[in-house]
């Protein structure tokens, strides 16, 4: 039985790709990068930005980081509330705190983004900790997330599962020592989510899991 269940937030908890892909794109534009088309905006959505900017963009460090100020400027401008809680997240959620467990948020997300988000969505009741990555790289991996919200809330590795909807949870859940619940409604694949514990297609399912 897992007492501690880690939700990430993006894809898994809310369809935020709108929000995402006008931030993204509007970032491109002022940076002079080329916009790929919609359909090709999938690999974006999830990992931190700091290896989205980095690593699929290829921009040296210091672009990186300009175009991750000019991302979340335009974020906590618009693109956070573009937003929409996926059907059966919030049945899950209050099943979850009948049943007496501890809900953590763990998200590669900046954190004072995403306590507006929760807060906006009225979710704030059902989460006990959020953890979130902070400005100028700290906490900025997944595992590095969820470390910080084991060590916060004295949770044990044993009794603890995460839940996510891409390679990043997966792997940094492992990288953290907890096992993983790998989710198919949000932006990853189920190729992608090979390694995880468990993977299931609705949040009914995994009531019976935790």
């Amino acid at each position: 039985m897992y007492n501690t269940i880690m939700f990430d937030l993006d894809g898994t908890i809310i369809d935020s790709a709108e929000g995402i892909i006008n931030s993204f794109t509007h970032t491109f534009l002022r940076m002079g990068l080329p916009v790929p088309a919609r359909e090709d905006f999938g690999v974006f959505i999830g990992p931190p930005l700091e290896y989205s900017f980095e690593s699929i963009c290829g921009l040296p460090r210091k672009e990186a980081e300009r175009a991750v100020e000019i991302y979340r400027e335009y974020y906590r401008e618009k693109g956070m509330y573009q937003i929409r809680v996926y059907g059966g997240v919030e049945e899950l959620l209050c099943a979850l705190k009948a049943r007496g467990r501890r809900i953590v948020l763990a998200t590669s997300k900046y954190e004072p983004y995403a306590l507006r988000i929760i807060e906006n969505i009225g979710f704030s009741g059902y989460f006990d900790f959020i953890s979130g990555s902070l400005a100028h790289g700290e906490r900025g991996t997944k595992a590095e997330v969820i470390s910080h919200a084991l060590a916060a809330t004295g949770a044990e590795k044993g009794s603890t599962v995460m839940v996510g909807d891409r390679m990043h949870d997966i792997a940094g859940a492992h990288e953290a020592g907890v096992d993983s619940v790998g989710v198919l409604w949000g932006y990853g694949s189920r190729t992608e989510l090979v390694g995880a514990t468990y993977i299931v297609g609705t949040p009914e399912e995994i009531i019976p899991i935790v």
